[in-house]
C-alpha cells in the first residue's frame, strides 16, 4: 500500500488536543492506517501576519486512497475541527493538514502539488519529518535527512514532546 507523509499544524486553541483529534480522525478512516508520528514542535509562524507560534508535527499514513482523495479526507478533518481558513495564507488556524509526500509521486495541478512545493524551505515541515523518516527518498534522489541538513530556514523551532 502507498505511504504518505503529512504535516499537521495548529496555533489557535488547545493545539495538543487538536493535533491528537486530527490523528484520531485519520486513524478512524477505514482506508487509512496511521504509522509513525513525530514529536510536537513549537515553531515560529511564517509570513507577515502577527500571530502565535505554531505546534507542528508529521505523521506517516498508509493508504490505498489516491492523493486527491487523501487531500479531501485531510480537508474534512480540518473542517470537523474548525480548521484552516484557506483564504488567509499562512494565517492562524486550529488545525492544518498538508500532504508532504505520497510514495514517489510527483504531481502538480490547481488542487495539489506533491511533493509539497515549499517543504524543502520550511523547518516546521522538514524537522518533524526527518524525525520519523530520515531515510525516505525524495523525488530527485536526496533523502529527507539530506534535504533537512541543507535547510536555510531561520525560523525558531523547538522540540516539545510526544502526543499522548
Amino acid at each position: 500500500m502507498p505511504t504518505a507523509f503529512l504535516s499537521l499544524g495548529c496555533n489557535l486553541g488547545n493545539c495538543h488536543a487538536y493535533l491528537e483529534q486530527a490523528i484520531g480522525l485519520l486513524q478512524a478512516h477505514p482506508m487509512i492506517r496511521v504509522g509513525r508520528i513525530s514529536s510536537v514542535y513549537r515553531t515560529e509562524a511564517v509570513g507577515e501576519i502577527d500571530q502565535p507560534d505554531f505546534l507542528n508535527m508529521s505523521a506517516e499514513v498508509v493508504t490505498d486512497l489516491s492523493p486527491k482523495v487523501l487531500l479531501d479526507v485531510c480537508h474534512r478533518v480540518e473542517e470537523e475541527l474548525g480548521g484552516a481558513d484557506r483564504g488567509v495564507p499562512h494565517g492562524p488556524r486550529t488545525i492544518d493538514l498538508d500532504i508532504l509526500l505520497y510514495d514517489q509521486i510527483e504531481m502538480a495541478d490547481a488542487e495539489l502539488t506533491i511533493p509539497h512545493p515549499r517543504m524543502l524551505e520550511r523547518a516546521f515541515m522538514m524537522v518533524p519529518l526527518v524525525e520519523i523518516a530520515p531515510g525516505q527518498e525524495l523525488p530527485g534522489g536526496r533523502t529527507v535527512a539530506e534535504a533537512a541538513a541543507a535547510l536555510t530556514d531561520s525560523h525558531k523551532i523547538e522540540k516539545l514532546d510526544q502526543l499522548n
